[in-house]
């Protein structure tokens, strides 16, 4: 099953920050399991939509120089309520650094006015051919399926 956490990016200033939404919908996959009589986002899905949007934020920043940004460390992580179906969150993520191969941001996510998930976390970017250069082509590939979803996006 594959997740995709953003359905908007609202603002983006480069280097700095994002601002993107997530409109959850009864029909997403999960939620059939998580919980069938209280269907909620789960909670480490609500820390990937926060992931997620500081990825857009490195992609623009480094023109997308890397084909693959992955979570590194998270800490702080607070869940403060649930996201039923029906609901939107708008997640807002500041970056703290934003070096060649690494990242930190704090984040948090709100809806209807109420904090719902906070976190600070880390995140490493690289290319599959810094390892084998045998891989270029893939990362080619990736970084241009990215830019084509980023036009969706914005």
């Amino acid at each position: 099953m594959r997740f995709i956490l953003i359905d908007k990016i609202v603002s983006l200033e480069t280097g700095k920050g994002i601002k993107a939404v997530k409109n959850v919908s009864l029909s997403e996959e999960y939620l059939a399991d998580h919980f069938p009589t209280f269907p909620v986002l789960p909670g480490v899905l609500l820390l990937e939509g926060l992931i997620e949007s500081a990825t857009w934020l490195v992609r623009r920043t480094e023109n997308f120089a890397h084909s693959m940004i992955l979570l590194e460390q998270a800490i702080n992580v607070k869940y403060k309520s649930f996201l039923a179906p029906g609901a939107q969150i708008e997640y807002t993520v500041e970056a703290k650094t934003i070096e060649e191969n690494v990242s930190s941001f704090k984040g948090f996510g709100i809806s209807q006015g109420e904090r719902i998930v906070e976190a600070r976390f880390a995140l490493k970017h690289f290319n599959l051919a810094d390892e084998d250069s045998a891989m270029a082509a893939v990362d080619t590939g990736i970084i241009e399926s990215l830019k084509k979803r980023w036009e969706l996006l914005r």
